[in-house]
């Protein structure tokens, strides 16, 4: 398998150091030990001044409209956020305000959400979930959810965690290697239908 993975990752911590921002980057490092990838993070509070004040995509400065094309036409996007108020952050749904409705249909998205408590787990089916399905998307089955006190020093540093991580990466690589094998496959012409 000579084709690269890309990899889009969008972290949705507005803060540096950040817990889901480490996540991301273990899950990174698990796809890259089983698959070749090219990942790419976008982290939002490094864009948070550019796409914040802006409501439609013709008024994205050129960089942040890079990054949402990037999102357009990655063959994997992490979707990463910490839990506020029950949810996804609000400049994490206005990033993804700006893609457009039909670019990630059949796109992999593995989700991932940190929080303080595990009784915001379910911010993966509840918030996340449902706002790939509205993009047609592919959610992969085992989402990715950490809490505050299985890291030191913003590194995953819980076994459980560690675990739950390796499982989600072992599940989303038979469908990425799917993915990577039909786009490198010779398109073939589709016969007129009769």
């Amino acid at each position: 398998m000579s084709k690269k993975l890309k990899i889009v990752a969008v972290s949705g911590g507005l803060q540096r150091p950040s817990r889901t921002l480490a996540l991301v980057q273990e899950v990174i490092d698990r796809l890259g030990h089983a698959l070749p990838v090219e990942a790419q993070v976008i982290e939002l509070g490094e864009i948070a001044a550019d796409i914040g004040p802006v409501t439609r995509r013709a008024d994205l400065p050129a960089s942040a409209a890079a990054l949402v094309r990037d999102i357009e036409e990655a063959d994997l996007i992490i979707a990463a956020t910490p839990v506020y108020r029950a949810s996804f952050t609000g400049l994490f749904k206005h990033l993804f305000d700006f893609v457009d409705h039909e670019a990630l249909i059949d796109v992999p998205v593995l989700l991932v959400a940190s929080g303080g408590s595990p009784r915001h787990a379910l911010v993966i089916e509840h918030s996340l979930r449902p706002l790939f399905s509205f993009f047609q998307s592919l959610t992969l089955p085992i989402g990715i959810f950490a809490t505050d006190s299985e890291f030191i020093d913003y590194r995953v540093a819980d076994k459980a965690l560690a675990q739950r991580i390796n499982l989600a990466v072992e599940r989303a690589v038979p469908w990425l290697k799917r993915r990577i094998a039909v786009q490198a496959a010779p398109s073939q012409p589709q016969a007129l239908a009769a």
